[in-house]
């Protein structure tokens, strides 16, 4: 695990909402181009994680992941998972909510 990614506190209290409903959740960074800045929220369980994927961290207690070769090209980014007005993407447990989360990012010189 690499601790790349941390979050706001609007993001943790999220988190811990979506945990008390659905028990241990885990978020994957998207790179689709639509969804390029939103990290899919999953429960454990409904999301399998490839032998590619890479853990950046926890937040929240919920590992975030992304596929190895997205972190290739972010390697050198952290990772700031937050809470904005909006919806969530449709498979993602922050849908429906009218918020869901996003990933602001600073580049880093580790």
């Amino acid at each position: 695990m690499e601790d790349k990614v941390s979050a706001t506190p609007a993001a943790l209290e999220l988190i811990a909402t979506l945990q008390s409903e659905y028990g241990p959740i885990l978020f994957h960074q998207s790179g689709g181009c639509c969804d390029g800045s939103s990290p899919m929220c999953y429960a454990q369980g409904d999301f399998i994680i490839g032998d590619q994927d890479v853990c950046l961290g926890e937040i929240g207690g919920a590992p975030v992941y992304m596929s190895a070769s997205q972190h290739e090209v972010w390697k050198h980014t952290d990772l700031i998972i937050d809470v904005v007005p909006g919806r969530g993407g449709m498979f993602s447990l922050d849908n429906g909510r009218e918020v869901r989360f996003l990933t602001r990012s600073t580049i880093c010189v580790r």
